[in-house]
This record gives C-alpha cells, structure tokens and sequence, in this order.
C-alpha cells in the first residue's frame, strides 16, 4: 500500500495525516493514531467496543515474529478485505477506530495524571521532612527572639 492509495481509501472519512512508521505508515487524525498500513494489511485501532466486530468478520489481531516468539498486538486488528470495496463501511469503521484510538489515549493521560499526583505528593512529603521542619522552627524561633529583645 502506498500513500496515494491510503489517500483515496480514506478520502470519504475525511483528511487524514499519514506518516512513515515501522515497515508502512501510520494514519492519525489530529495527532491521534487510529491505523496502521503495513505488509502485512490494513490494521485499525480496537478496545473492548470494538473487537467483537472484528472477530465476527473473521479478523485477527496484528502479529509479528522476533527471534524467539510471536507477539500479538491486540489493540490493532486487521481490516476485513471486504471494507476495500465499501468506502461508505469502511468510513463508519474508520471512525470507530478513531473513537477506540481517543479512549485509549485519555485513558492513557488519566492514569499518567493519577501517577504524577501520587509521585507528587511523595515527593512534597519527603520535601516537608525533617530537613523542612527543622527550617521552619529555626527561623520561627529566631524571630521570635528578635522580636523579644
């Protein structure tokens, strides 16, 4: 597949940004990647909403092959052949990849925000330790002998 091609599969979804990735191309929209185009076939982003879609068409996650094992990517499944010949089909799963493809995403920034925030206020707990507490009293008590004498 090449990127005229993957143009004017997409052209009915509507603009989409296609980048070098890999052994093929990504596909984004507004910075979120929601396909991938390698050897292998069309690949589009998939959850828990989606998947069974794509098992009822007899589809499969994508997989590649290391040295040592296979390893299946189950957010990326393949784009029944069919959906090729169907731009108005394949525009309507296009556009579940992408919502699948943005749930991912969020829930990716919910749970780096809950880690920064627990990070966070380890961070301010070592911080307020001994160190601070000690720095606190001694500028507090000097002041309040200044203010005495």
């Amino acid at each position: 597949m090449d990127r005229d091609f993957l143009l004017d599969l997409f052209s009915d979804f509507g603009p989409v940004t296609i980048r070098r990735m890999f052994s093929g191309f990504g596909i984004s929209v507004d910075g979120t990647n929601f396909a991938l185009a390698l050897r292998a076939g069309l690949y589009f982003r998939a959850d828990d909403l989606t998947i069974e879609r794509f098992k009822a068409e007899g589809s499969a996650p994508f997989q590649y092959q290391t040295r040592t094992k296979t390893v299946t990517v189950g957010s990326y499944w393949r784009l029944p052949e069919r959906l090729f010949e169907d731009p108005q089909d394949l525009t309507e799963w296009a556009r579940a990849a992408l919502a699948a493809a943005q749930r991912a995403a969020l829930s990716k920034r919910v749970k780096s925000r809950k880690g920064a925030s627990k990070a966070a206020s380890t961070q301010a707990g070592k911080k307020a330790g001994p160190v601070a507490r000690k720095a606190k009293r001694s500028s507090g008590a000097g002041r309040a002998r200044s203010e005495r004498e």
